[in-house]
């Protein structure tokens, strides 16, 4: 450029800056769209081309997605997705166990999300047969599984770092719970009942292999459901065998029978040291249920409502 005039020069150093913007930009672009390899809960390893559009069929899994900074990049959720608040704005495709695949495919999906046991089972066969990537995520009712389930997501999406910082902030979060733990005035472990109530007529005991259940044995509360797998229908039976000292519930449930006064009128609930005391937790769905990010603040709630508090406690869903 020696030689040439001011203004010339000035063009000629404007057009190279451009140039090199635009180179930039076009590899900083091939660099997000390059593919990501993930293993799935089969241990099948899947290839991510586009996270682009982003279809998620799982409340924990969505709330992992938006954790990992990749929120915007989501454009449909199940009816199970409701944390953070703000994805509440994004279109249904149904719930998790109730699944459309024509609803899910209107979106235009590069990438769907979900737990293994989505039903109807055929759905992710569809969507793949239609060209769809799917990531199926494991969900095991553990803190190793809510590590594996994290480190699932943010690989299928590319974060795997951020999902280590999601990794590290869960870890943390379960060191105050155990020096909460090792403070505890009483010694005695507490026994723990969950029962999973939508208004009276749908009432199920939830035992090993629940989430619920998975997150009081982290909190340090005995599974008093012994020889129950999963849910079953409660029965006055079976309650009273328990002889919970403190009964779980999420907070919906406990508010479609009436509140503390008609959990006390189930069958069998006034026949335990629980009922009798009226010593319940009360909790959010996916707060307790989901083993994600918050699942370490969810077990010190639920360690505060059994060991710390009396009566009725409400756990609150921390941001």
């Amino acid at each position: 450029m020696r030689g040439l005039k001011p203004d010339v020069q000035r063009n000629e150093v404007g057009f190279v800056k451009q140039i090199v913007i635009g180179l930039g930009l076009c590899l900083l672009g091939f660099g997000l769209a390059q593919p990501f390899t993930v293993k799935d809960s089969r241990g099948q390893t899947v290839t991510v081309r586009s996270i682009e559009r982003i279809v998620s069929l799982n409340g924990v899994t969505t709330e992992i997605l938006f954790a990992l900074g990749v929120g915007d990049r989501v454009v449909g959720r199940d009816t199970s997705s409701y944390y953070p608040a703000s994805v509440n704005k994004l279109p249904t495709v149904g719930y998790q166990f109730q699944l459309n695949v024509e609803g899910i495919l209107s979106l235009r999906p590069t990438l769907v999300l979900g737990r293994e046991d989505v039903r109807p089972p055929t759905v992710f066969d569809q969507l793949t047969a239609a060209g769809v990537t799917v990531v199926r995520v494991p969900d095991k009712p553990s803190l190793e599984g809510a590590k594996e389930k994290i480190r699932t997501i943010a690989a299928a999406v590319g974060r795997v770092e951020r999902g280590e910082e999601l990794v590290r902030r869960l870890e943390r979060d379960l060191l105050v719970l155990r020096s909460k733990q090792r403070q505890a005035t009483t010694r005695k472990q507490l026994k723990g009942i969950f029962l999973y109530l939508r208004g009276t007529n749908v009432t199920y005991v939830c035992g090993q292999g629940s989430n619920p259940v998975g997150m009081m044995e982290l909190a340090g509360i005995a599974n008093a459901a012994k020889g129950i797998q999963n849910c079953q229908q409660m029965t006055a039976e079976a309650v009273i065998a328990a002889q919970p000292d403190v009964i779980v519930v999420f907070t919906a449930g406990l508010e479609s029978i009436g509140g503390l006064e008609g959990l006390r009128k189930l069958p069998g609930v006034m026949q335990t040291p629980a009922g009798q005391n009226g010593r319940v937790v009360a909790i959010d769905d996916l707060y307790l249920g989901g083993f994600g990010p918050r699942a370490g603040r969810a077990a010190l709630d639920l360690f505060v409502g059994a060991y710390e508090r009396s009566g009725l406690y409400i756990a609150g869903a921390q941001e």
